[in-house]
This record gives C-alpha cells, structure tokens and sequence, in this order.
C-alpha cells in the first residue's frame, strides 16, 4: 500500500485526488472535497500532505482527534447527508503520520452543510445555485447502482460453493429447465451479472452484489462494515427489547434469519380465500423482508431495523429515493435500487415482479391487522405493517413462546392457567344452573375448555380444524360448539363454509382475555 500512495502522490492533485494539510485539525473544506468526491467519480484523500503534494504529517498528539472528528462528522447528517460510512487509515510514511480515506462514487446525491459539491480538474466547486448542474447529477445518479460497484481483488474463492449450489437448486425448483443447473459455479455468477466489466474504465472484477449474495461473512464485513439488520422484539421491554437477532450474514440466509424472527414472534391467523387456506402472515412478510434486502443501499452506515411492537412491525432502511411520501398502491411505479440482487431473487422464488409483490402486501395486510399496511419512500424507507392486537399481550421479559399454531401468546404460570380454566369453568357452571345446557361430565368439561382455548389462539378456524385438534368426529365437535354457542362462548362469522369461529366479548370478560 505504501508503493501505491507514494504512486498517487506523485501524480499529484486531480479530479480524483485530493490533499489537506490538517497539521493540527481538520482543514474547513475536507467535508467539502468528501461531498464532491461521493458526487463525482470518487478518488483519494489524504490529510497530512500539502497542496503540492509533500508530506508534512499530522502531529501525533492530534491524530486521534482528528480520526474522531472525522468519524464522527461522517455520521452526521448536518454535515454530510446522506451519512456515508468510510474507513480513514492511519499510515506511517517517512516517520511521519498521515489520514488516508479512498472514497468510492456514491449512487445517491450528497450535500455538505447543506451545499452541493461536485469535482472538476481544479478541485471542488458548489453547483447548489446552478438548477442545470444539480438536475445534471441526478439524473448520472438514477443510473448508478451501488450493487455494480466492481472489487478487483475479490476473488471466487471469497464465496461460499454451498450457497451457490443452494441458489442453483432453489432456481430449479421454480423452473425445472433453469439454464443454472447446467452451468458451473463461476459460470452462474457471470450469468447473474455479478462479474462486471467497466467499459469507460477498463476494470473489471466481480460486485458488490456477487460479495452480499455468496461471500464469506469476513468478507462482506470487510467490504461493507456497517451492514446490518437489526431485528427488535419490543413488547415487554419497550426500552430495549425482549428478543433480539442481528443479522450480518449473505443475503440468501439473511431472508432466512429474519423470516424464523417473523414465524417465531407474528400469529398467522386463519384465513381462507376461495375455499383454500392462505397464511396472512408469510404473504405479506416473505414480500417485506425480500423488499429490505433487495432495495436497500449498502454502502451507507445506516443499519435497517426490524422491529415488532404493540400493535405494528416497523421496517427501515436506507435507500436510494426516486420520490419522496407515501406509496400509493394504485397509481405507482416501482424502480429497482439493487437490479442483479433482485433477478436473483426473482430466479429463486423470492421476490415478485416488480409493483405486484407491494400490490399483494396491501391486499393482505389489512385482513391481517386493523390498518392499510404504510409504505414511505425518501432517504429512510420505512415500511409499517400492522399486526393483530389480539396476539400481542403483555408479559414479562422473555416469557414469549410460539405454539403449534405460530400464535404469539403470554406463557402463563400454572395460577394464570388455573385462572383461565376457572374463567370457562364460570361460564359453563353459569349456563348449567340457569337451565341454558344440561350438567356435563368431567370429560366433556375438559373438551369445551380445551375448544375455547384453541379458538382464542386460532381465530377464524372451522368445526374440522377444531375436531382435528380435540381428536374427535366432526358430528361429536359441532355439538360441543352447539353446547358452547348456546352459552355465548363462541360465534360463527362470515358464510357458512368460508366463515370461522371466535370467542364472543362474554367469553374474554370472563376469562380474563
């Protein structure tokens, strides 16, 4: 690395080459140049050399204060927004010490202290009165995509064969001729596109995408340090959190990690549509979770967030806006931020075509909670799905468990479940000594018990669903659910072959629910 900065400084100041002083402190424009080179065709900064490209050094009581600076102020969004994650180096060269940042071109428009910079021959220069120039830039922008960026120095072995081989086989399944299952290893990533060569430049290497599909871990830390999803239960433990995953892993097993987070912690109440059965929940959220690692920006430091709380599931990530509000699922078009991620998606079943996947999420999403689920584009894109009330109860720290239905449930102590018993208990006493049924047997008590239970978990579930679960004939189950109709226990909704069964207000009165 020392032989290749001598080489840079040697060639002194240019379009891709900058230097600051910073003896003591951040020279006043470094964020100036940082903008502009983000803006433009990115490039080399150095602080510690002059203008004519000798090294002074930087003194070494300041190093660490300008590291700090510099870190700092990158995270910032007053001073550069987007935030953009960067790596300065310290580098010893001729006993002296330097900062040097090798600051790549950013697919989206960044501005400084809230000016536009772009980079000429003669250095930085503020574009943010000239409407031409701005419109000029963003318009170089919308054709930039981050995910093509090439590392000349990945290598094929830097991926893992097994994740390439389970790609293959996904693809095979959607499409039993798929070209993949001909093709060797390499081959499949130059068909994917994850090898790229750059015409204006001649460089050519494998992505950013190939790296985030297939690479080790070690890699895509190296490569991209800030990625990651941050998936949050927060019932309990509003604070903090009361289960938590962070997931730094390729992207094919990150769709996985944060789909077991979803089926661990979100009910997927029952649901039928033209007479078949469709779970709600892995609609809607195989189609979110695909969204927040096919659309994002992965070379910003802003980590998306997965969150379940009270009655919503909020998702964020940094993105590449082409608008800015609310998405209206009527009238919208859809660009893709990351094109390579998402064929690779689509190729493998996990991502729809553009537009309908967001389309089906709407659909859904309101049989699923109370309210439209929300889709808001500009720098953070934020998704809010809400979820049914019903399932989430407050318990304490880590006292959440999933049953065999998947329903989000409060685990419950044995004086809590005796509470419970005695509250359907109350109700079948009640509707004996009025004359509404006539005295049961234990077995029979047992059986309306367990069947007012499994409701409340199972919302919407038909007298064969019931009967399975209670291991009974469907005749001997209808006329337990007669018995507990009869005592204002549980209603049938809906039409008679697509309609379901729920537990009635009285029954949640008296049992506590």
């Amino acid at each position: 690395m020392i032989e290749q900065i001598r080489q840079i400084l040697k060639k002194g100041e240019g379009i891709t080459v900058e230097f600051k002083a910073s003896r003591t402190k951040l020279n006043k424009n470094t964020f100036e140049s940082i903008c502009a080179f983000l803006n433009c065709k990115g490039g080399h900064l150095f602080l510690g050399v002059n203008d004519n490209g000798v090294i002074e050094g930087i003194e070494e009581d300041k190093v660490a204060v300008i590291l700090d600076n510099l870190v700092t102020n990158l995270n910032n969004s007053q001073k550069l927004s987007p935030t953009f994650y960067l790596t300065p180096k310290v580098i010893d060269i001729d006993k002296k010490k330097i900062i040097y940042l090798q600051i790549p071109e950013s697919s989206q428009v960044h501005s400084t202290a809230g000016k536009i910079f772009d980079r000429n021959g003669d250095g930085d220069f503020n574009i943010s009165g000239n409407h031409n120039l701005i419109e000029h830039l963003y318009l170089k922008k919308s054709n930039t995509f981050s995910e093509t960026t090439i590392y000349k120095y990945l290598a094929f072995s830097d991926f893992r064969p097994d994740l390439i081989t389970r790609v293959r086989k996904l693809a095979l399944v959607q499409r039993p001729d798929h070209p993949w299952g001909s093709m060797s290893d390499e081959e499949l990533l130059r068909s994917a596109k994850l090898y790229r060569k750059d015409f204006k430049t001649g460089e050519e290497g494998y992505t950013l995408a190939a790296a985030l599909l297939f690479g080790e871990d070690s890699v895509i830390q190296s490569i991209v340090p800030a990625y990651k999803t941050d998936a949050l239960l927060r019932v309990s433990s509003t604070d903090r959190y009361d289960d938590r995953v962070e997931v730094r892993t390729n992207l094919i097993e990150s769709y996985d990690l944060l789909m077991d987070f979803v089926r661990k912690h979100l009910p997927d109440p029952f649901y039928l549509e033209k007479d078949q059965r469709i779970s709600l929940r892995d609609t809607i959220f195989r189609e979110v979770v695909a969204n927040t690692l096919i659309h994002r920006e992965y070379l910003n430091s802003f980590p998306a967030k997965f969150i379940i709380e009270g009655e919503k599931v909020t998702i964020e990530n940094w993105n590449k806006p082409y608008g800015f509000g609310l998405i209206d699922p009527v009238n919208f078009y859809t660009h893709p931020k990351n094109p390579n991620i998402l064929e690779v998606f689509k190729q493998i079943g996990r991502a729809e075509e553009l537009g309908s996947g967001v389309r089906n999420v709407f659909k859904y999403g309101k049989m699923f909670g109370k309210t439209a689920p929300v889709f808001d584009e500009g720098d953070i894109f934020k998704t809010i799905i809400s979820i049914p009330k019903i399932y989430i109860l407050k318990a304490e720290a880590g006292s959440y468990k999933v049953t065999g239905s998947n329903t989000l449930i409060k685990k419950k102590d044995k004086a809590e479940n005796d509470g419970i018993n005695d509250g359907i208990n109350d109700g079948i006493n009640d509707g004996i000594n009025d004359g509404i049924i006539k005295p049961v047997t234990d077995i029979t008590r047992q059986l309306l018990i367990k069947i007012v239970l499994f409701v409340f978990n199972q919302q919407g579930c038909n007298a064969d669903d019931i009967a399975a679960h209670i291991n009974r004939s469907i005749p001997s189950t209808e006329r337990h659910i007669t018995t507990l109709r009869k005592l204002n226990m549980v209603e049938h909704t809906g039409a008679k072959k697509t309609g379901g069964y729920y537990l009635t207000s009285q029954a949640r009165e008296k049992i506590k629910l």
